[in-house]
């Protein structure tokens, strides 16, 4: 089995956030990145159980630029066995998936993994966008994935209830929680990784969608008002005049 993980970095949620060039530029000074979690710890694991189930091999894919290889590696560490890096900064979903459907649509994969959305944007679009330009059936928010053969079967969260999907691979699926462990590198992986290839591909030419006209901080959180249990009738007051529903 031939499968592909589309990787991305993210902020670590403990970096300070930070804005320059009149808010229009996220500042990356002093900001920690990370494997995005949803991409490592669902869509990455869960494709190296399969490959360690049923053979073959799993690359990972990044569009990004040569400050994202430590992140490159440390997928690379987990259990990839090889990596691919399109060199172009990601600037929006559009530009980032069109690359990556570019690389991947020549090279007959079985399966296409990626997080079900990245924790800076949660935009959820890429996998959707793949899939389309692959002409792949798409499945979004799974939460189990086994495969038999050339079927796979596809559990996500329904409403009131769990929601069985079964498709014919090729396929493109976004991997939310509950669909592999989280797996930690060991030593011999980490020197592993070091020797695994890691090509970097010249950018297809993509024009983007969107632009940024600026980001904005949100509100300060204001205080907690402390209210004595046996006054209900206060605690009804405030909900009813000061409460905002989000």
């Amino acid at each position: 089995m031939k499968i592909l993980v589309c990787i991305s970095k993210a902020p670590d949620t403990t970096s300070k956030i930070g804005f320059t060039d009149n808010n229009t530029k996220f500042d990356e000074a002093g900001v920690q990145y990370i494997i995005n979690p949803y991409d490592e710890w669902y869509a990455l694991v869960r494709g190296i159980e399969l490959k360690e189930a049923n053979g073959g091999s799993v690359t990972t894919i990044t569009v990004g630029t040569s400050a994202d290889e430590p992140t490159i590696r440390k997928a690379l560490a987990i259990g990839a066995d090889a990596a691919v890096r399109i060199d172009a900064e990601a600037i929006d979903a559009y530009f980032v998936a069109k690359q990556i459907a570019e690389y991947a649509k020549n090279e007959a994969f079985d399966l296409v993994l990626l997080g079900k959305e990245t924790i800076e944007y949660n935009g959820a679009q890429v996998g959707g966008m793949v899939a389309e330009m692959l002409d792949l059936p798409f499945v979004s928010l799974a939460t189990k994935l086994e495969i038999a053969g050339t079927i796979a079967s596809i559990h996500r969260d329904a409403k009131g209830g769990d929601e069985l999907v079964e498709g014919n691979l090729p396929l493109v699926i976004s991997a939310a929680k509950g669909m592999a462990e989280q797996r930690i590198p060991n030593m011999r992986g980490i020197m592993a990784a070091r020797s695994k290839p890691l090509t970097v591909v010249a950018p297809a030419a993509v024009e983007t969608m969107t632009s940024t006209v600026n980001y904005e901080m949100p509100p300060a959180k204001g205080g907690v008002k402390m209210i004595d249990p046996n006054n209900m009738d206060e605690l009804v007051a405030l909900l009813h005049n000061e409460a905002k529903v989000i």
